[in-house]
């Protein structure tokens, strides 16, 4: 009796512009599976045509993803083998691919991901800000009220951020990360791989007032330089010495902290000696 076909899905990276970042792997992968699902098979046939590679696509894109979704696991609980490309880099990141990958994953689907090309990690690597801690946003939402909770969480954000911009929305979100932000080292990223590959490693402030004059051309990746641990301790000691310090120390009494530990954070709090704490109160 033959064995049972497993279904599997292949989560495969694909260059994000130049051909020759495509794994050995992922091209015999791609010429191995039984189908391909593309977030734009225009786009995909391309590449499979430079490698010779001939196995049927089906599109799967932003907009029919879930339907979609369901159709491919189906297939794959049926014994067939799928790999899942994104226009271009890893599917999944900022990609229609996760509702896949989800869905795969409820239905106990058996996966493995072929590593790769991924923008937001190419543009890290160029842009010479800190690497061993980032966060990746992606697109900024569109909605005007999460869009301004976003920015309001990264205002604080320590750690190096990434970002992706179209060249039309360009202008706009550096003015925004500026007036939020404050000015900070950024590194504007463009035509990653490509021939005409651009790193511009500046500031907010500057690559805002350069494009009011220049105009934006291709997709961006925005890198941007995190607060330091040390600005939100200075933000930190000047909020509260806004604050009285009688006010200060009720905050912690009325929390059940007791007086002698309560001046010592108050100090703590404010950047100062405990006994400024203590001649204060006395005036008071």
């Amino acid at each position: 009796m033959a064995e049972e076909k497993t279904g599997k899905l292949y989560i495969c990276a694909t260059p994000i512009g130049n051909l020759e970042d495509i794994t050995y792997r992922v091209v015999r992968i791609l010429g191995e599976v039984d189908l391909i699902a593309a977030e734009d098979t225009r786009n995909t046939i391309r590449l499979l045509n430079h490698f010779g590679i001939h196995t049927p696509m089906t599109s799967y894109h932003e907009y029919n993803k879930v339907e979609k979704a369901k159709e491919l696991v189906r297939r794959m609980q049926e014994g067939k083998q799928i790999a899942l490309v994104t226009d271009a880099g890893t599917p999944a990141i900022s990609d229609p691919g996760e509702e896949l990958v989800r869905q795969c994953a409820q239905a106990g689907v058996e996966m493995t991901s072929l590593p790769g090309a991924a923008a937001c990690i190419t543009a890290l690597t160029l842009s010479a800000l800190p690497a061993r801690r980032f966060c990746f946003e992606a697109f900024l939402p569109a909605d005007k009220a999460q869009r301004g909770r976003v920015l309001e969480e990264l205002r604080e954000e320590t750690r190096t951020i990434i970002l992706y911009e179209a060249p039309h929305h360009l202008k706009k979100t550096l003015s925004e990360l500026l007036e939020v932000l404050g000015d900070r080292p950024v590194s504007l990223c463009r035509e990653l791989t490509k021939k005409f590959e651009e790193v511009r490693r500046s500031t907010l402030s500057a690559e805002s007032e350069r494009l009011q004059i220049e105009e934006p051309r291709g997709e961006y990746v925005l890198v941007i330089q995190g607060k330091s641990f040390e600005q939100k301790e200075r933000e930190k000691e000047e909020e509260w010495r806004q604050l009285p310090i009688a006010e200060h120390m009720e905050r912690y009494l009325s929390a059940g902290m007791d007086k002698k530990e309560a001046m010592k954070q108050v100090a703590k709090d404010r950047g100062i000696p405990k006994r400024e704490v203590y001649q204060a109160l006395l005036r008071e």
